[in-house]
C-alpha cells in the first residue's frame, strides 16, 4: 500500500507542475534573489568555456535548482512513513549532490580543455596590439570584440561600457580579469590598464613590454601543448609495451604447458 501511495504522490506532484498549480520554476524565479548566493563565483565562466553565447549561463543555473528541488521532494516522499532526522538530512545531502553535479562536470571539461581555454587570451591579445598601435586602448578594445573569441565577448563589452560610462580606474580591467579567470589574466589586465595611461612618448616602449609578454604566454602554451603530446605517446607506448609483455607472457606459458603434457 504504501508504494501505491508513493507513486500516485509522485504522479500527482508532476501532474500538478505540468498543470501549472504548482510552478517549481515560479518559486525559483521569485526568489532568485538567495538562490544567486549559492552560485558558484566561476559558474558563468566555465558555461561560457563550453558552450560560448549559446547557453545562458542564469537559466543552466535555474535548471540546476529545480532539478534539486524536484529530488528533495520526491526523498521526501519516498521517507514519508519513516521521518527522522537523518532520513531528511540524508535527503538534502543527494539534493546537494544533484545540485552541485552539474558544476562538478562542467568544470571538469574546463580542466580537460584548460591549454586549449588559456591559449584564446594571448591570441586575441596579439591581434589587440595590432589594434592598440593605430588606436587608444578603449577604442582597440571596442573595435576587437566581434573578432574576439566569443567566450570574451561579453566581458569586453561590459569593460567597454564601464570606461564609457566614466569609470577611468584599474576596477574594469580586473572585473575583466575576474571573470575570465585564465592563465595570467590579471597580469595582462593590468598591463593593459597601465598601457592606457601611458603618455604617448611612452607607448612604444610600453607596446613592446605587453608585446614580449604575449609572447612569452603564447610559447608557454605551445610548450604545455607540446608536453601533453609528448605524455599521450609516452602512455600509448607504456601500454603498448605492457601488453607486448602480457602477451609473450601467456604465449611462454602455453607452450611450457604444451611440452609438459607431451
Amino acid at each position: 500500500m504504501y508504494w501505491e501511495i508513493l507513486i500516485f504522490g509522485i504522479i500527482l506532484l508532476f501532474l500538478l507542475n505540468l498543470s501549472g498549480l504548482i510552478k517549481a520554476n515560479k518559486f525559483i524565479t521569485d526568489n532568485q534573489i538567495y538562490f544567486q548566493r549559492l552560485k558558484e563565483d566561476d559558474w558563468d565562466f566555465f558555461v561560457k568555456a563550453k558552450y560560448g553565447d549559446a547557453v545562458d549561463p542564469d537559466v543552466l543555473f535555474s535548471r540546476r535548482l529545480r532539478n534539486a528541488f524536484i529530488v528533495i521532494v520526491v526523498l521526501l516522499f519516498v521517507f514519508l512513513t519513516n521521518l527522522s532526522y537523518v532520513n531528511v538530512l540524508m535527503t538534502f545531502v543527494i539534493g546537494a549532490f544533484v545540485f552541485k553535479m552539474d558544476y562538478m562536470n562542467i568544470k571538469s571539461y574546463y580542466k580537460r580543455h584548460l591549454h586549449e581555454i588559456d591559449s584564446m587570451l594571448p591570441h586575441y591579445l596579439k591581434g589587440l596590439e595590432i589594434l592598440i598601435q593605430h588606436y587608444t586602448v578603449p577604442v582597440a578594445i571596442g573595435k576587437s570584440i566581434d573578432d574576439a573569441p566569443a567566450i570574451f565577448r561579453d566581458g569586453l563589452q561590459e569593460l567597454i561600457n564601464a570606461i564609457n560610462a566614466g569609470d577611468s580606474s584599474i576596477e574594469p580591467y580586473m572585473e575583466f580579469a575576474r571573470t575570465y579567470p585564465v592563465r595570467d589574466s590579471m597580469r595582462m589586465m593590468r598591463l593593459l590598464y597601465r598601457l592606457s595611461l601611458g603618455r604617448q612618448e611612452r607607448k612604444q616602449e610600453q607596446l613592446l613590454t605587453f608585446s614580449k609578454t604575449i609572447s612569452n604566454l603564447q610559447q608557454k602554451a605551445r610548450e604545455t601543448r607540446y608536453k601533453e603530446r609528448l605524455e599521450k605517446m609516452e602512455n600509448k607506448t607504456m601500454s603498448m609495451l605492457i601488453t607486448t609483455g602480457i602477451g609473450v607472457m601467456i604465449l611462454l606459458v602455453v607452450a611450457v604447458l604444451m611440452m609438459m603434457n607431451m
